[in-house]
């Protein structure tokens, strides 16, 4: 027998799954996602879905990766290693937010 997705929800709301969400009791402001044309909101909507993070994103994460390892290095080979890697990859950034702001 399948569950009707207001079942699920009131069992969710009883075993109190909704209480302390960040933002509970704010207003959402919906304006930018209405402002979004509709087929770009599928498509992100679409991405995000399917955890597609943007090359730019990605790249971010990775140097604070490598920050992270760094504190924690202390052969100084290991550290020169991770400096050249977080000067790559800064370098990367820089040229793929070049390259955006260049697009618009």
């Amino acid at each position: 027998m399948t569950r009707s997705i207001d079942e699920i929800l009131r069992d969710a709301i009883e075993r109190g799954e909704f209480q302390n969400l960040p933002g509970q009791g704010k207003k959402l402001d919906l304006d930018d996602y209405f402002d979004t044309p509709e087929d770009v909101r599928l498509g992100y909507g679409l991405l995000k879905s399917n955890d597609f993070v943007p090359e730019e994103v990605q790249t971010l994460k990775d140097i604070e990766a490598l920050q992270e390892k760094m504190k924690q290095a202390t052969a100084a080979e290991e550290r020169k290693v991770l400096q050249r890697e977080i000067a790559s990859r800064r370098m990367k950034y820089n040229l793929l937010m070049d390259r955006f702001h260049r697009r618009r």
